[in-house]
């Protein structure tokens, strides 16, 4: 891939664009990870105009300390890659945290989408979110001051325990997860800052889920194809999460594969890459 540095406000997000045939597809990472998190999916899409890039804070891109990180700003940061790229017309691939931003970003632009593909993700409060215990202890009020206090106290022993043992329930396959959660964790042992954006984004969860479910009247109104994909073994985003979205788009499409966990990119790479695609 052709990688580059995109400005975003004074920093700089690290994109790979991969040329190839059809509509780029924008391959969109969320918190915990970063792009690595499609490296299992890759070479099911070869050939095709790929994608992907890290949010700020996150993976190889810049960590500013003072930067708001939340679901507007990586619309902002979203916008930023596809004019810098040049990209007429695309595809988007949302997982997890990227789907507010991404959802956003296509109701926008509804035009510039031919397709949008939701994968173990979230847009609003729905009945059936239920968040990762992680997630909860840093998003509810009150209990994150005390989170961040401990995860600060103890530093990145407790940090790196909580994450393998919260991130590691996110693989199906052992293998894979020995493989690949290192690689994730990384970019936190490498830059402890990047836990500024972990922090940030879990206090900004709360307050997107809640303004988001005010424009939930949008998306019924979006007319581009929808392709929900889950992996229904995922308990947080779960295959309810995804009917309930399948139930909010007029052109979706849903697809739950019963045996894929919350990283269903990770646990069955091939099927995942076939819906992208399919036409």
């Amino acid at each position: 891939m052709n990688v580059r540095h995109v400005p975003v406000n004074g920093s700089r997000l690290w994109v790979a664009d991969e040329p190839g045939e059809g509509a780029a597809i924008i391959l969109m990472h969320g918190f915990p990870d970063n792009h690595h998190l499609y490296d299992r999916l890759l070479p099911f899409l070869a050939g095709r105009h790929l994608v992907t890039f890290d949010f700020l804070g996150w993976g190889d891109s810049d960590k500013p300390a003072d930067h708001a990180y939340t679901a507007k700003a990586q619309e902002i940061e979203l916008d930023r890659v596809v004019s810098e790229l040049g990209l007429d017309r695309v595809i988007l691939v949302a997982h997890d945290a990227s789907g507010p931003p991404a959802i956003d970003w296509a109701i926008a632009h509804p035009e510039r989408v031919e397709r949008l593909v939701l994968l173990n993700t979230y847009y609003s409060s729905m009945r059936s979110l239920r968040p990762p215990e992680a997630i909860w202890l840093f998003s509810t009020p009150g209990v994150r001051r005390v989170a961040r206090w401990f995860s600060t106290r103890f530093g990145a022993w407790l940090f790196r325990r909580m994450y393998r043992w919260q991130v590691g329930r996110f693989f199906r396959d052992e293998a894979t997860r020995e493989e690949f959660l290192p690689v994730l964790y990384a970019q936190f042992e490498r830059e402890p800052s990047a836990r500024g954006a972990f922090f940030g984004l879990n206090e900004d969860l709360l307050p997107t889920l809640r303004e988001r479910k005010t424009r939930v009247s949008a998306l019924r109104e979006f007319e581009r194809p929808v392709r929900i994909v889950f992996g229904g073994a995922d308990p947080y985003l779960n295959a309810n999460v995804a009917r309930e979205f399948a139930g909010l788009f007029p052109k979706a499409e849903l697809h739950v594969i019963p045996s894929a966990r919350h990283f269903v990119q990770m646990d069955e790479p091939e099927r995942v890459a076939n819906e992208i695609t399919r036409a």
